[in-house]
């Protein structure tokens, strides 16, 4: 399957790309965007509103965290997660399901970017101090599931970029974590945490 979002600031501006792209590949325009693999889109008068919240609800769900309180982080900023600190956790099937789910939610919460890929360095071997900060995430989750993505109307008359870098901050093999975001505009159009 091979699915694409076209976007234009006027209607007449995709047709115009649409015209071309249509003689080459075999195409259906479906009308207006509302719903993209598991990504609700809402449009409001200042632009676009890019949620997950239903999938995040699904995950909390399938972690059995349905009911647990909310908290106001993702991440204990406090504490850095080693790879043997702690007894391995029973389930590490479990661990990495959950892991994988919660990647897929980065594309409408750039919020739990960082975080998440800290839990994914330990998906071979996780412990139940790893399994206790993805907890954190899903109870993060669980008291920001209205948050998503927003996308204004703006000019685009600049582009901005801010990276950031944990210099040596793993405890178990001194590996850096560095992180960016791009601004278009005033867009967020792309992030990273590794």
């Amino acid at each position: 399957m091979d699915d694409i979002i076209l976007t234009a600031s006027s209607d007449h501006l995709r047709k115009y790309f649409m015209t071309p792209l249509g003689s080459e590949f075999a195409m259906k325009d479906l009308g207006p965007l509302s719903f993209f693999l598991g990504i609700v889109v809402t449009r409001h008068t200042h632009g676009l509103f890019l949620s997950q919240k239903q999938y995040a609800a699904k995950i909390i769900e399938r972690a059995g965290m349905s009911n647990c309180s909310s908290c106001p982080t993702p991440v204990d900023t406090m504490s850095k997660l080693s790879a043997t600190g702690d007894a391995p956790f029973n389930d590490p099937t479990k661990y990495r399901s959950l892991a994988g789910a919660l990647q897929y939610l980065t594309f409408t919460r750039p919020d739990i970017s960082y975080v998440l890929q800290q839990i994914c360095l330990h998906m071979h071997a996780p412990t139940n101090e790893h399994m206790s900060a993805l907890k954190r995430i899903i109870r993060y989750l669980q008291g920001t599931l209205s948050h998503g993505l927003h996308l204004y109307k703006s000019t685009i008359d600049r582009l901005i970029s801010y990276t950031d870098a944990d210099w040596g901050g793993c405890p178990d093999t001194r590996r850096s974590t560095s992180g960016y975001c791009v601004f278009l505009g005033d867009n967020m159009i792309s992030w990273s945490s590794k």
